[in-house]
């Protein structure tokens, strides 16, 4: 009986050491609440374990049974079933990393969330306007529109909701504008920043152009000029398939700065760093006017005269290469 109880204890002790019957890494999600026979179920499933008593014994010989942690883990080839339950015990879970381009807007945030499974979109953008979950995060405003940082995210399965992301962003945030406007010269409101920054985020791509493109919309507004910014049209429009036509440009909405005076009523987008930084930071310039290039630049003139001829040499020059495709 010694002999074989020793032999049976080697036997268990050799399984518990050996690699689990897998040759590629698995992925593998533990709820919240999960006990180790649960656990040992799920294994099961993908096939990496057999769905016996051998883990849960193992897990109560070593200790390790009421200390196993809920997530999202990656298993790779040559795990043991010891080194497994070490894995769940030490909590070493997967970290997904998440990146929200600069200028998107919170619709576009929520659905590329959505589209990856972290979040739900309509309960995403119902917290992105609750004023009282707003108020929390040490906000004022009416939406997190504007204040959803643009950033690669690490993220975290079980352990991140719609709360706990947008309070991530709207923290980033934070912490930028406190760097950003430790030294700034303005005027303007922090929401006012926003709300400009936005809109300097969505009238170029080009980086070096941020703090001229931003000096143009600020002499405006000293001058009690509109703004006539196509971008904040285009926000304003319940749809929009890509032609901005005359007619749009008339239409009254909020958010149409060809017929409002000064700022939109909020953002229209979520500006990144530099954009914040170019309105803190203009550049020093007289220029009331900007036309593209067609380039991804843009003509800068200081007077409507000096505007309307470049407007006509890049429109001729946009029709000419347009004609002849």
């Amino acid at each position: 009986m010694l002999l074989a109880a020793l032999a049976a204890g080697a036997w268990f002790w050799s399984w518990a050491n050996s690699p689990l019957p897998t040759d590629r890494a698995t992925v593998i999600f533990i709820p919240r609440g999960s006990g180790v026979r649960r656990i040992t179920a799920l294994l099961a499933e993908k096939g990496i374990i057999a769905d016996d008593l051998r883990l849960p014994l193992l897990a109560r010989l070593t200790g390790l049974g009421g200390r196993l942690r809920a997530g999202e883990f990656r298993l790779r080839p040559g795990l043991t079933p010891l080194g497994l339950l070490r894995l769940l015990e030490q909590g070493r879970v997967v970290q997904h990393r998440i990146t929200i381009p600069e200028g998107w807007t919170v619709h576009q945030v929520a659905s590329l969330l959505a589209a990856r499974g972290w979040v739900d979109a309509t309960r995403f953008l119902a917290l992105a306007r609750d004023a009282r979950f707003i108020s929390s995060l040490g906000l004022h405003v009416p939406s997190l529109e504007g204040y959803l940082f643009p950033d690669t995210y690490v993220l975290v399965r079980g352990a991140t909701d719609e709360r706990r992301i947008l309070g991530m962003m709207v923290s980033r945030f934070l912490a930028v504008w406190q760097d950003l406007a430790a030294d700034a010269d303005t005027t303007l409101s922090r929401n006012q920043v926003v709300i400009l920054a936005s809109i300097v985020e969505k009238e170029t791509g080009a980086a070096a152009e941020r703090p001229l493109i931003a000096r143009v919309f600020l002499n405006r507004l000293a001058r009690g000029m509109r703004l006539q910014s196509d971008p904040t049209v285009i926000y304003g429009l319940a749809s929009f398939d890509g032609n901005l036509t005359r007619k749009d440009l008339r239409r009254r909405t909020p958010y149409n700065t060809y017929v409002i005076p000064g700022l939109p009523p909020g953002p229209i987008c979520n500006p990144g760093r530099a954009s914040l930084a170019a309105v803190l930071h203009p550049a020093d310039s007289d220029a009331l006017y900007f036309v593209s290039r067609n380039d991804g630049t843009h003509q800068f003139s200081r007077t409507l005269r000096e505007h309307n001829r470049a407007v006509r040499l890049y429109q001729r020059r946009h029709s000419t290469k347009k004609a002849g495709k």
